[in-house]
Order: structure tokens, then sequence, then C-alpha cells
């Protein structure tokens, strides 16, 4: 079983850059996908980036040519650039294999605040 713990999130002026960090407790390889997921106070978690294996690597239009996914299986670590922030940016940023289902758990996740 996979357990995830992100970390890099802080705050960040609009139009700035962050990179956040997804460290694995076991191997990634062989795994289908992983993706990055942010979730707002109120809404319900969103999957923003998603790279399952010989798949194109898909963004939602919120963060397609700003946010990019770095995918280091060997070290058993993701990464997430972010570029171009923008307030509404503002979340808690969850990494995880992929695909989820009900049994998935859950690492920390990290905080992102982006100022204007």
């Amino acid at each position: 079983q996979v357990q995830m713990v992100e970390s890099g999130g802080g705050s960040v002026q609009a139009g700035g850059s962050l990179t956040l960090s997804c460290v694995t407790s076991g191997s990634i390889d062989g795994i289908p996908g992983v993706g990055w997921y942010r979730q707002v106070p109120g809404k319900e978690r969103e999957l923003i980036v998603d790279a399952y294996r010989n798949r194109t690597t898909h963004y939602t239009d919120s963060v397609k040519g700003r946010f990019s996914i770095s995918i280091y299986s060997d070290r058993n670590l993701l990464y997430l650039h972010m570029n171009n922030m923008r307030p509404e940016d503002t979340g808690v940023y969850y990494c995880n294999v992929l695909p989820i289902s009900s049994q998935t758990s859950w690492g920390p996740g990290t905080q992102v605040t982006v100022s204007s």
C-alpha cells in the first residue's frame, strides 16, 4: 500500500511560482498512473493533472499551460510545478496514485495560498 506525503506549499503572490513535492512510502513502479488534486473549502477535491503510463498527460483547463507534473518513479517522487499562479489556485494540494477508489488513502496535503 502506497502512502503519500506532500510538501512545498506556502504563500506566493499572484504571478509567482511554487513547486510541490510528493514522496511515496512504496514503489510507484507498475502503478497505472499518478496525479495531483486540489481542494478548495466548500468544494470537492478536484483532479487537476493525471498522468497514466503510455497516455498523454491531462491537465484541467484551469491549470493548463501553467502547471506541469514531473514523475521520478525510480525515486518514488512526484513534483507539481506551478507557474503564473492566480488567487484561485489557493487550496490544499494532494498527490495520489491513479485510479483512485473508495479504498484510496490520502496524505496530509499541502496548503497553497496565492495573494493578489
